[in-house]
């Protein structure tokens, strides 16, 4: 890649509230992503040799994990202990919370098991807001509309109509929770909500609370699960691997309890997994905004079970990540900033792309410039400017009022968000893909339901901003109310790991190893050894997919 245009030269060229030209630029959408996009070129995807999609393209990092064997072998846990519920979440973000409190409602007995803590999740991080069609000049069907063409109509009409027809109601069962929201200018309490335009839309319908929209949802969400009768929380408690019966259904799960280091089986009528995304994989080596637990664990633990999955070669690299300074590489700058009127500045002075477009063509259009010589080099980070401090002279406040997260993060890399603009570049941001499910999160597994990012179908190979808090709280609130209606389900008489034995078989006839292993629960930098964590023997030499232990 080239060096780029040094920094100091780059400010030369920038002047706080100077009005840059558009660079020039007769590339379509479809020419741009194909030419810039990470998920298209050589060695973007490989065929899948084992399981429900063999023969169908993922993306190669992620496709180790999932063609990985067990964790665990029977062995492993002979005399754990034992218990039972009626519904068995696993992941306590914003989907989990959902399914758990609308699982509760309905009158089963839940537990909710997250392996860090209950709140600790993509959702909490999320800073631009939610989308529902709440305005008199917009509506579902503009929402729906406006999802599947940035998906590029490769989303399930089904999934998406649940969604954007629910948003309303979504939003009212939040207030109801307590949730805050911004509202117009001038109004007291109770007054207009306020919405703002994303990339891609048609309408304005983002509604947010400050840059920190996803914070405050997790804190209405958190207390909702914390005061609930019916729901227990498990902290620091990692699926290790799902349980199955005779019949072939999903019959619980195996847990790690990192607090008391033994793992612990959890039957259940019913498991929901919200289990989030893959950035911390670093797929194709790129810096990450996800939560440190974002690992593919509810990827891996489903496909080995049978559930079929979609669109695994496809994730969203937000625009707006740091690159500078490199120990925060990868931290969000929120879409919000470039709906208020921030620019993206090339070092040549010139903007390049309208930063409305779609998250997609943002990044794409980024990459190129860094790719062609016009991107920034800052201390051998790589990025180009996004201009803040034109957005503050224009907008007086707003760094104090609506983007406070913002102005929090310049603090951190020590600039002054008022005179100096961030040095940004793509971070692994979404994953765009997951397992395909029907509209009450079931998967083709009985028994076994997902919600969330985990989840494909809704956003096609690319989401629209605000879309993605719309989803795990539909879907969450609609794969919990299933999970618990029971429709039959009866007990398992027995209940464990046979379906892993199948697995390896699958595995050694595909010729793959059976050394490595996933999921990966932490990230390669944690140093987290589940083998040597447990006091295992049966898999003491075992290579975790991502790296030797």
């Amino acid at each position: 890649m080239p060096a780029g245009i040094p920094y100091e030269e780059a400010r030369t060229r920038y002047q706080v509230g100077g009005q840059p030209r558009m660079r020039a630029d007769d590339a379509s959408v479809a020419e741009l992503l194909r030419a810039w996009h990470p998920d298209h070129g050589a060695g973007a995807r490989v065929a899948l040799a084992v399981g429900v999609n063999r023969g169908e393209p993922c993306q190669p990092d992620l496709a180790r994990h999932l063609q990985a064997n067990a964790l665990i072998d029977d062995v492993d846990i002979a005399g754990a202990q034992l218990t039972t519920t009626d519904v068995l979440v696993i992941g306590g973000g914003g989907g989990g919370c959902a399914a758990a409190l609308t699982a509760a409602g309905e009158g089963a007995r839940v537990i909710l098991a997250t392996k860090l803590r209950l709140g600790d999740s993509n959702t909490v991080m999320a800073e631009g807001g939610i989308q529902a069609a709440i305005g008199d000049d917009d509506s579902p069907q503009r929402h729906f509309e406006d999802t599947l063409r940035a998906g590029h109509f490769r989303g399930e009409p089904e999934l998406v109509a649940r969604m954007v027809m629910e948003g309303p109601d979504v939003i009212r069962w939040l207030i109801r929770l307590g949730m805050m929201f911004d509202q117009e200018e001038g109004q007291l309490m109770g007054g207009n909500l306020l919405r703002k335009k994303p990339g891609g839309a048609t309408a304005a319908r983002i509604l947010s609370y400050r840059d920190y929209t996803g914070l405050e949802m997790m804190r209405v969400l958190r207390e909702a699960v914390d005061l609930a009768p019916g729901i227990e929380v498990w902290n620091r408690c990692a699926a290790v691997e799902l349980l199955s019966d005779e019949r072939g259904r999903c019959a619980g799960a195996v847990l790690y309890n990192m607090e008391w280091r033994s793992f612990v089986l959890v039957r259940a009528r019913a498991v929901v997994l919200a289990t989030g995304g893959a950035g911390r994989l670093h797929l194709n080596a790129f810096p990450t905004s996800n939560h440190y637990g974002a690992t593919a664990d509810g990827l891996v633990l489903a496909y080995r079970l049978g559930a079929r999955m979609r669109d695994l070669d496809s994730f969203q690299y937000h625009p707006t990540g740091i690159a500078h300074p490199p120990h925060l590489a990868g931290a969000l700058i929120s879409e919000a900033a470039r709906s208020a009127g921030a620019k993206l500045l090339n070092g040549e002075g010139e903007r390049f792309i309208d930063e409305l477009q779609p998250r997609d063509v943002v990044a794409s259009a980024i990459l190129r410039e860094c790719a062609q010589g016009r991107g920034i080099a800052r201390d051998g980070q790589l990025g180009v400017l996004l201009d803040i401090p034109t957005l503050e002279r224009e907008n007086p406040g707003i760094l104090a009022k609506r983007l406070v997260t913002v102005r929090h993060l310049a603090h951190k890399c020590g600039i002054d968000a008022t005179q100096e603009p961030f040095l940004v570049y793509p971070t692994l941001h979404y994953q765009n893909g997951g397992a395909e499910v029907d509209v009450h999160g079931a998967t083709a597994v009985p028994g076994l339901f997902c919600a969330g990012e985990v989840t494909g179908g809704i956003h096609g190979r690319n989401r629209l901003m605000g879309n993605a808090l719309l989803d795990i709280l539909s879907m969450g609130r609609r794969a919990g109310a299933k999970a618990a209606s029971r429709d039959g389900a009866v007990p398992a008489i027995r209940a464990g790991i046979g379906h892993v034995h199948a697995w390896q078989r699958e595995l050694t006839a595909a010729g793959l190893p059976l050394d490595a292993r996933a999921p990966l629960l932490f990230p390669d930098y944690a140093h987290f050894d589940l083998q040597a964590d447990a006091g295992l023997g049966s898999g003491a030499h075992a290579r975790v997919v991502g790296g030797l232990r």
